[in-house]
């Protein structure tokens, strides 16, 4: 008896609730109060003026709530929005030569993708709408060739949101396809689902320019110490064409693992990878190269030398020093060791051949030669490296392994030049001994080198370089470094680079603070995710929402601190999540629907 009745009495609310008109899967609606979204309990006298969350998000705000990264540029917009149909979405360019026709087909798939994952259950409840044509105009008659980002695209754009006649027009111009798809991005999350009238709606009468701040907005990703599938590789770029971020930095290889097939060179990969299934074939570079530009994203391949050698050069010890040396702690940060012999000649002609198929696969704008941790310890340990350096009467202390260093990056430059025929592609190198303000002038170019800064932020090395005229890409570890935080894989203790790097510190992590006086010498940042303690398991946790916090920092570059950013973070991680990036949560979920009620200060 007990249980009929029960069962009565939720047959009775779930009519009632027809009956007045009340969505039968809510319970909660939003008013904007004080740019705070107040949750009420629904009825039918509140709920004509009862705003979905997503809208609520949106509307209540001295911006519009769900767009990340933030314009960086003048925007107004009207606070109400129109119902838009789905199944009704015209592009229409009128300046696409042929060989673009497949980056649109692709973005618009996506577009059409982004749309569909804002649906509970992709479906909606109430059909109808307006059909939205979207203007693609880009204002450069002469572009021929398929686009290719560089130091130098401009990647601006302007969107127009308007409603004429039947239609919604949302008009996109852009110097290029990459404009353009940065504009489609942001238009797409001018759109929103509201659960209360089960409809897609778009903001209306909204206009807006926006560029980025800095123009190399990257992540670095370690695919030696751990493999990751071609799949993780792509999901990663799609997160980040969500946010702007402009670079994939692949370190491809290290001491580890080689899994990346050399052509001519097959016992490389052969004897270097972890298996023959982890290997990255020439096709599969190949599609993540086109998959990456595709999203608006320069795919950047690193050989890491001389150091961080050993696995897959089994068979050419003699082109390599303190080769799997132990104990390993003497010879090089982490096992296994090993060094390029920069006296052998041999060493410059295996380089040749992996530069010429990097080159061949990935057609860099800019090339990352590595040159981190190098161990002098390591040279001084084989004799003939002793005695080639003592037949040009160089010491055998720091300052003549300093020179063989540098001789062997001119080496090495040299070897990259010849296989990209002397285009004189800019080269990086991380921050290290060779970089020093006290030899940087006398082993390297500033018109050639780009350096990138993996010290904390107050080393005072950064401004040295600066100083001297280098360009830099900010990485410093007490922010940018994903794998820090958690316990050491050698020893009972945290890792060298604790405490963990939470989204308010890399959000906070201003450009200015690191160059001070010399920020137009900053092309930009990475965050880098180093791999010992990380896979592609846990590599959505690991990176996001907090590249999303890098992102905004490098397109936006707010003056606002992180508590104003907080409440559209929230929001941004939720749709991380619907399109199938398993983002860390920032907050309860509790917070999500109490906006206000989780800052510890009021004042935000």
């Amino acid at each position: 008896m007990a249980t009929l009745f029960i069962l009565f009495g939720l047959i009775f609310v779930a009519n009632i609730y027809l009956i007045i008109g009340l969505p039968e899967d809510l319970v909660y609606g939003y008013e904007c109060i004080a740019n705070d979204c107040v949750k009420f309990e629904l009825n039918e006298e509140n709920l004509k003026r009862a705003l979905s969350l997503p809208v609520c998000y949106m509307l209540c705000s001295d911006s519009i709530g769900t767009l990340w990264p933030k314009p960086n540029g003048k925007v107004i917009y009207d606070s109400y929005l129109f119902h838009i149909d789905l199944g009704n979405i015209l592009f229409n360019s009128s300046t696409s030569p042929a060989v673009y026709a497949h980056l649109w087909k692709v973005n618009e798939e996506r577009f059409a993708e982004r749309l569909q994952n804002k649906l509970p259950d992709k479906e909606i409840k109430n059909k109808g709408g307006y059909p939205i044509k979207i203007l693609i105009n880009i204002d450069n008659s002469e572009f021929k060739e398929v686009s290719k980002l560089t130091l130098n695209t401009d990647e601006s754009y302007t969107l127009n949101v308007t409603k004429e006649d039947n239609f919604i027009i949302a008009d996109i111009r852009a110097k290029n396809f990459f404009g353009i798809r940065h504009g489609l991005e942001t238009l797409s999350q001018l759109i929103v689902y509201d659960d209360i009238k089960h409809e897609l709606q778009i903001l209306g009468n909204v206009s807006l320019s926006d560029k980025p701040a800095f123009r190399w907005r990257g992540l670095m990703l370690d695919t030696a110490r751990h493999f990751y599938s071609v799949k993780s590789i792509k999901r990663t770029l799609d997160a980040m064409a969500m946010v702007k971020l402009n670079t994939f930095h692949w370190h491809i290889i290290d001491s580890q693992s080689f899994p990346m097939e050399i052509k001519a060179r097959p016992e490389l990969h052969k004897l270097g990878a972890y298996s023959q299934r982890k290997v990255y074939t020439h096709r599969d570079i190949t599609e993540i190269v086109e998959y990456g530009r595709q999203r608006g994203i320069r795919i950047m391949p690193e050989f890491d030398a001389p150091a961080h050698v050993c696995e897959g050069w089994q068979n050419k010890i003699s082109a390599t020093a303190c080769f799997k040396a132990t104990p390993w702690s003497n010879y090089c940060p982490e096992p296994p060791c090993g060094q390029l012999d920069p006296t052998i000649n041999d060493t410059y002609s295996v380089l040749q051949d992996i530069y010429q198929d990097m080159f061949n696969l990935f057609d860099p704008d800019v090339f990352h030669m590595g040159g981190d941790e190098v161990f002098f310890a390591c040279w001084s340990d084989k004799q003939s490296i002793a005695d080639w350096m003592t037949g040009l009467n160089w010491d055998l202390e720091n300052l003549g392994f300093t020179q063989l260093w540098g001789n062997f990056q001119m080496k090495a430059m040299r070897t990259v030049d010849s296989v990209a025929k002397n285009k004189q592609v800019p080269i990086i190198l991380w921050t290290s001994l060779l970089t020093d303000p006290v030899h940087i002038n006398r082993y390297l170019n500033k018109r050639r080198y780009i350096i990138q800064i993996w010290t904390e932020q107050n080393d005072s090395q950064v401004l040295g370089i600066l100083e001297r005229g280098f360009r830099i890409i900010v990485s410093n570890s007490d922010a940018l470094y994903f794998d820090c935080g958690g316990s050491s894989w050698l020893e009972a203790e945290t890792n060298w680079c604790s405490p963990y790097n939470g989204w308010q510190r890399v959000y906070e992590n201003k450009m200015e603070n690191i160059a001070k006086g010399y920020v137009s010498q900053v092309l930009g940042a990475e965050a880098a995710v180093w791999s010992e303690q990380i896979d592609e398991q846990n590599l959505d946790q690991r990176l996001w929402p907090r590249a999303s916090a890098l992102a905004e920092r490098l397109w936006s570059n707010p003056s606002d601190n992180w508590q104003k950013a907080l409440a559209r973070l929230r929001l941004h991680r939720e749709n991380l999540v619907k399109n199938g990036i398993a983002a860390e949560p920032i907050q309860p979920e509790w917070c999500l629907q109490n906006p206000k009620s989780c800052l510890i200060s009021s004042q935000f």
